[in-house]
């Protein structure tokens, strides 16, 4: 738990190498920071342990990416914890993964409550086992008063299936005359996507040195900034997120033009 951000900044510091506590600048920091947690079972394989092991540690790797999201006043933290063809994976593991969700959501409510987190879960929670529904359901209507940092979940998430079910919506309000199709904007297709009113991810973080999006936010993700890490998710702390941002403040956001924008929040 952090108790002292100027001490966060000072660690920061010291274990990166950079040669001063301003070299974080406190005014650009993303409003909206991505992970793709990979990594999981490849970081428990790698210590002769059940790949079990590794879902478990990941987890407490994303309390502590959250808590230091709230720190740094960071607005949304989006996570990708399960995909639409993570079904594809051997029963028991999916298993073990649905019943985390569902302990984890209750265990970690004392936290997302303390820092005044709101939830938001990104994908079709509908056709998850109805005990993990059931307490997805619980946990977001306790924390449905907050007003806080907005932590997404993507769970039972796909990018593609997502743009299809956007388009379905704006086909039904074509058909129903409540819209004509020349009138179809990027705007309508945003407001129909699970991420409706929240900022586009300025930075994507990718651990375990994969090179792929994996059908993450395709549409969300035009112009955020990556940052890839060989570090497996359990092993990546609140200091490997602050070398991520550091990183992005380095880049030149030119958004397809010849001038660079700042990557200060709008």
């Amino acid at each position: 738990m952090l108790s002292d951000f100027d001490a966060l900044k000072e660690h920061f510091a010291d274990s990166s190498g950079l040669h001063s506590l301003d070299a974080l600048d406190m005014t650009r920091i993303p409003r909206h920071i991505s992970c793709i947690m990979d990594g999981n079972g490849r970081w428990a394989e790698a210590r002769g342990l059940m790949r079990a092991e590794g879902h478990k540690q990941g987890i407490v790797a994303l309390r502590e990416i959250i808590t230091t999201a709230v720190r740094l006043g960071i607005d949304v933290l989006s996570a990708y914890a399960f995909s639409t063809e993570n079904w594809n994976r051997p029963q028991h593991e999916v298993n073990l993964l649905m019943h985390l969700f569902a302990k984890t959501f209750i265990d970690e409510l004392p936290l997302l409550k303390r820092e005044n987190v709101q939830v938001r879960f990104l994908g079709d929670i509908g056709a998850l086992p109805k005990k993990t529904r059931d307490v997805f359901e619980m946990g977001l209507a306790e924390c449905r008063q907050h007003t806080g940092m907005v932590l997404a979940l993507a769970v039972n998430y796909g990018g593609r299936a997502e743009l299809v079910r956007a388009v379905q919506d704006l086909a039904q309000l074509v058909q129903s005359g409540d819209m004509r199709p020349e009138d179809i904007s990027e705007a309508h297709l945003a407001e129909h996507l699970y991420t409706a009113n929240l900022p586009d991810p300025e930075l994507v973080i990718r651990t375990s040195g994969e090179m792929r999006v994996s059908n993450y936010l395709l549409y969300q993700i035009a112009y955020s900034e990556f940052y890839i890490t060989d570090t497996y998710w359990p092993d990546f702390d609140r200091w490997e997120l602050l070398e991520a941002i550091y990183a992005y403040q380095q880049r030149q956001r030119r958004f397809g033009g010849l001038v660079s924008v700042s990557n200060t929040p709008a």
